[in-house]
């Protein structure tokens, strides 16, 4: 079996309302920069090289947030840029993206990764990468990668692995292991335990599978899905497939990967990752991996600070002033103004929830 030719997929089509107000519909937080100098989806995108060439990177976005990705990612070709009518979660755009790539090559290993993450360790984030291509290549296996825990985190998906490392008996490399199960986001005292046992990681939401495979897992485990992708295939590259994709997407329901097809595939593996991995799930993650002053602080735009501390603070041209406050999250922008205890932060999405159902559009 010769080199497997490996297609990177970028899930970019969330709107990231855990960040409002910075986030919005029209401007999600992929498309900011949020921690580092380049955007979220700049950053994704760069830290594939040596992976993959860019004519072989696939994007898949929401119709509003397409000019902006074009303009932040002009090395990627932009017949390479699927825009979905509409979200449906992770496996309609898994399953859209993997026909583009199984029409190139059926035989090609797809790499999955969200747009918004970070990690700080791109060399190790890499080759943990090849090690899954090189498994997915020669098996008809679905990989994914869990990342070591450091802390009991509620905010997270978490995968229990069986205790036999699958490297130990010469199968697979070190490092990787059978998935036992998926266990949804847990509340704090089940995810310290998950933590303690030590055969649990958490979901990065990173897959690596070859697009044949993961195209007859769809079949398997979602036909109705599977249904609605086939009917949408044969006008790939036609002047009809733009016809047939919104027809096909307005009768999908929308359902995740894990939920979908993950939870009941049988030939599933996972690889230890430790590189420095966030998904910036919350401001609160944002604060974590910001510098910070002398006082705990991370202070940016026009801010005046008196006796405060540990505060995430964010502003543009609008003079925000704190006194004597301590663990607070404020961001200030033209037209909304949050602030929010710091530790509360994943509750921002109630508030966009409330204003959605206020019909207050204008700040969405």
């Amino acid at each position: 079996m010769g080199k497997a030719n490996v297609y990177a997929v970028i899930m970019a089509g969330g709107v990231g309302s855990r960040f409002w107000p910075r986030s919005r519909e029209r401007s999600p937080k992929q498309l900011k920069e949020m921690v580092g100098g380049r955007t979220m989806i700049q950053n994704a995108v760069g830290r594939l090289e040596g992976l993959t060439p860019s004519e072989k990177i696939f994007v898949v976005v929401n119709k509003l947030h397409k000019s902006a990705v074009v303009k932040q990612l002009p090395g990627i070709p932009v017949e390479n840029i699927i825009v979905e009518p509409i979200g449906r979660n992770t496996a309609p755009c898994i399953g859209l993206a993997a026909m583009f790539v199984h029409r190139l090559d059926p035989d090609g290993v797809m790499v999955v990764l969200p747009s918004d993450h970070i990690v700080t360790d791109e060399k190790e984030f890499r080759r943990l990468l090849e090690v899954g291509v090189d498994i997915a290549h020669k098996k008809s296996s679905l990989i994914t990668i869990g990342i070591q825990p450091t802390h009991p985190e509620t905010g997270y998906g978490y995968i229990q692995v069986v205790e036999e490392e699958r490297g130990k008996n010469g199968t697979l490399p070190q490092g990787v292991f059978k998935v036992k199960t998926f266990a949804e986001k847990p509340n704090l005292a089940t995810a310290q335990k998950f933590v303690e046992s030590g055969d649990f990681y958490w979901n990065s939401g990173i897959f690596i599978w070859r697009a044949d495979v993961i195209l007859n897992e769809i079949k398997r485990s979602l036909p109705e899905l599977s249904d609605h992708l086939s009917s949408i295939e044969p006008s790939l590259g036609t002047p009809l497939f733009e016809q047939a994709l919104d027809h096909a997407y307005g009768l999908m329901r929308g359902i995740s990967i894990d939920y979908g097809v993950m939870e009941k595939a049988t030939d599933t593996y996972v690889i230890r990752g430790n590189f420095g991995w966030s998904d910036v799930g919350s401001w609160d993650e944002v604060y974590r991996l910001s510098a910070k002053d002398e006082h705990g602080n991370f202070i940016q735009g026009k801010v005046i600070s008196y006796n405060t501390n540990n505060s995430y603070i964010y502003t543009g041209d609008k003079l925000v002033t704190t006194v004597g406050v301590d663990d607070l999250i404020i961001i200030n922008t033209d037209d909304a103004l949050l602030i929010c205890k710091r530790g509360a932060s994943q509750d921002v999405k109630e508030i966009v929830d409330h204003i959605r159902r206020k019909q207050m559009n204008e700040y969405l």
